[in-house]
């Protein structure tokens, strides 16, 4: 075992070890989602805390240090939820266009064990199959930067021109306390370009205990096909500041498809982080946080694997609440994010002959900030104003020849890319009246760029560009039934600026240069309407939208040819003009006390104006149906999971994360059970089957499989076959 796997499984006895020590207080906890929304209701015309949450408002009862990021205050779908194993049927949004989930709770199909493994179980979410892990999310069949991922705040960009490692790829999803979806355009605050929506990746700030005490949350899974996880988090705080640290390592070998058939999909990853605290008063805090992590991945999609994913990150974090009756907060950070990345196409696949060993390994630097001020004006009125900023460098390096696993790490690196980023925005929520609110935003960004690539027959060599780009919504909001339900209407617009895989990565091109890097900004408009309602046993949501995207930026894998003086062009990059619909549903009811019925609906359909044909890229209607009992002590649950077949197809085109093949996909229905057993208030065991029935079957977004010695290629990467899995999470909270 390296030094890596240690630190990671190094936390778990440690954990163990002091769970026969005393509990911290619960009066010393931080405020939990339940504890917010049973607080006493705020005066008509006020605005309520609770209905603040995307914006990550203050409530004054909070303890330093326990402020809750976007999503807190509100009640969860899941809440005080009943399933222990979390399926993606039955949740719905808690509150107008925004899911929240924990998590680290046991997910159905087996744990989840990157970002795009999570955010698959949430309604209108997809995942674009690569191997074994570092899938791409798509949300309402948007991929790319048109979804805007953040962890603890900050931006994390990849280094991989091919998109090995999108922003999920380096998500331990059992190191963070809660996952907050935004769909939409609908929330200006958390950085440009969120045509399809924000994901919020958050841990919590520790409570300002009034006496020193020490909590601690290990986890284990085992699995089929080699698959192993642990995880460890351990937390001491006390009056005047915390200490965090988290570790995390996760592994599994090929795994194989309903019929035997193995796929190029191992992979091994692993993080740490520590954070400290300084909680000097009740309304005041500083945080330094230190992270690293690593890992290797097999891709059946390409020729080469990836050998290194090294993540460095650094952070400050500085939070001042209750400063004056207008001044409600002040909060900032600043942060570093480092990616170093290797892949080659010999060290995890059957030898490759000496003379043709290849490696190549990017690099990106992630620096930013971000300021902003909550006030409130008036009783029934609360804004939030700021700025933010990035920068981020790309550069490369590579190798062939029998000396390329190391001859790289002499070589200079040569930049190729650079983009930065400055923006200002505003947020207003204001009560109408005791019942409806106005939610509005607006913010505009500074763009440049540089294309730092120095081939001499490029187009743009050298140039430079900048774009100033203004985005805003705005929303209107009902509550009815005495606050059961809630109606809302938004409207939203953003204009995205092409990003590096857009511009520079994979030296695409466009119609009329052999570069892509003038590719104009993409503009958003969308509408959403929809309405969430719960009582005592029913608990429905239902969110549609429809859009339209005018210079939509595709990517045209056919077209090319021998043109700008070269055979075999890479991809075209192109404008056009696009529009798409759609729909999520959830629904979640209690059949008595211990059974609960869950269901829920995903449908998207899209159009390329521009050529007449389906929109690329776009999965299929998609419906999941589970059964739950639950008596406290022991719980059972099944999940039926249907896609229908998706004939609407534009192959070689589509986004940076995958294009459509040629032909449609079938439809399937999978089934998969579990159960568990919560041993005493600290320990759960909880044990599942997934694909029950060994199905062989593809995912419609998913990349074509590649020919590699030793392996069956596919047109679809096939996903898993039966595959069972047992998770045990013991806590001391």
């Amino acid at each position: 075992m390296d030094s890596r796997t240690f630190f990671s499984f190094a936390l778990t006895p440690v954990a163990v070890a002091i769970l026969s020590m005393p509990a911290m207080a619960a009066d010393t906890l931080p405020a939990t989602p339940d504890a917010v929304a049973a607080a006493p209701a705020v005066t008509q015309g006020a605005v309520p805390d609770v209905l603040l949450a995307q914006v990550a408002p203050v409530p004054e009862s909070m303890p330093a240090g326990s402020v809750p990021a976007a999503g807190t205050a509100s009640a969860s779908s899941e809440g005080a939820d009943y399933r222990v194993v979390v399926t993606g049927a039955g949740t719905g949004a808690s509150k107008p266009l925004t899911v929240v989930t924990d998590p680290r709770k046991a997910r159905q199909p087996i744990p989840a064990q990157d970002g795009a493994d999570i955010l698959k179980t949430v309604p209108g979410f997809s995942v674009i199959r690569k191997g074994g892990t570092d899938g791409d999310p798509v949300l309402r069949g948007m991929a790319g930067s048109r979804l805007n991922v953040l962890l603890d705040g900050e931006h994390i960009l990849g280094g991989c021109g091919g998109r090995m490692d999108p922003p999920t790829a380096y998500v331990f999803p059992d190191s963070y306390d809660r996952l907050t979806v935004l769909k939409g355009p609908q929330t200006v605050l958390h950085g440009p370009g969120n045509s399809a929506g924000t994901v919020l990746f958050e841990r919590d700030r520790e409570a300002r205990p009034e006496q020193p005490g020490l909590k601690a949350n290990v986890s284990g899974t085992v699995g089929s096909f080699g698959r192993r996880d642990v995880m460890g988090d351990l937390n001491y705080a006390t009056p005047d500041f915390y200490v965090r640290g988290t570790g995390t390592h996760t592994r599994s070998d090929d795994y194989k498809d309903g019929s035997g058939n193995p796929v190029h999909s191992s992979y091994e990853r692993w993080s740490g982080r520590m954070a400290l605290g300084l909680t000097p008063d009740a309304n005041t805090l500083y945080e330094l946080t230190y992270g690293r992590s690593d890992g290797e991945a097999a891709y059946a999609d390409r020729m080469m694997d990836g050998t290194k994913f090294d993540r460095e990150n650094i952070g400050l974090r500085f939070e001042k609440r209750n400063i004056s009756p207008l001044v409600r907060k002040v909060e900032a950070n600043a942060y570093r994010n480092y990616v170093d990345h290797v892949m080659d196409n010999f060290s995890m696949r059957p030898a490759t002959p000496a003379a043709m060993r290849a490696l190549s390994n990017p690099d990106r630097e992630t620096i930013g900030a971000r300021v902003a001020v909550t006030l409130q004006p008036l009783e029934s009125t609360r804004v939030i104003a700021g700025v933010d900023a990035q920068e981020n460098q790309h550069t490369l390096r590579m190798s062939k020849g029998v000396m390329a696993g190391t001859a790289y790490e002499a070589m200079p690196r040569i930049e190729d890319g650079k983009f930065r980023q400055l923006g200002l925005f505003g947020e207003v929520h204001h009560n109408l009246d005791d019942r409806q609110r106005l939610i509005g935003g607006a913010r505009v960004d500074w763009w440049e760029a540089t294309d730092q690539r120095m081939t001499p027959s490029l187009a743009t060599r050298g140039l430079k560009r900048d774009d100033t780009l203004p985005s805003g919504f705005l929303r209107w909001e009902r509550d009815f039934d005495q606050g059961n339900g809630t109606v809302y209407a938004g409207l939203g617009h953003v204009q995205r600026f092409p990003d590096f895989w857009e511009t520079v990565g994979g030296m695409r091109q466009s119609t009329s240069t052999n570069s892509a890097f003038n590719t104009r900004p993409e503009k958003t408009t969308q509408v959403d309407v929809g309405v969430n309602w719960k009582n005592e046993r029913l608990s429905t949501s239902l969110s549609t939208f429809y859009n339209r995207i005018d210079d939509y930026i595709l990517i045209d894998a056919f077209n090319t040819g021998a043109r700008f003086g070269k055979v075999g062009n890479p991809a075209v990059v192109r404008n056009i003009d696009a529009s798409s619909y759609g729909l999520e549903a959830a629904l979640s009811y209690a059949l008595t006390p211990q059974w609960k019925l869950d269901a829920s609906l995903a449908y998207v359909r899209g159009k390329n104006r521009t050529d007449g044909t389906p929109l690329a890229q776009m999965p299929p209607l998609e419906g999941k149906l589970g059964l739950n009992w639950n008596n406290g002590t022991w719980s059972a649950g099944a999940l039926w999971r249907v896609a229908a077949r998706q004939d609407r197809v534009d192959p070689g085109k589509g986004n940076i994360a995958g294009q459509d093949v040629a032909t449609a996909t079938p439809g399937f229905g999978t089934l998969s059970l579990n159960g568990s057993y919560k041993v005493n208030k600290r320990v759960r065991i909880i044990a599942g089957v997934d694909n029950v029935f060994d199905k062989t079957y593809a995912e419609h977004l998913s990349r074509s499989g590649t020919m590699i010695p030793g392996y069956i290629q596919t047109g679809r990467i096939n996903e898993p076959g039966r595959n069972w899995w047992l998770k045990t999470t013991v806590a001391l909270d």
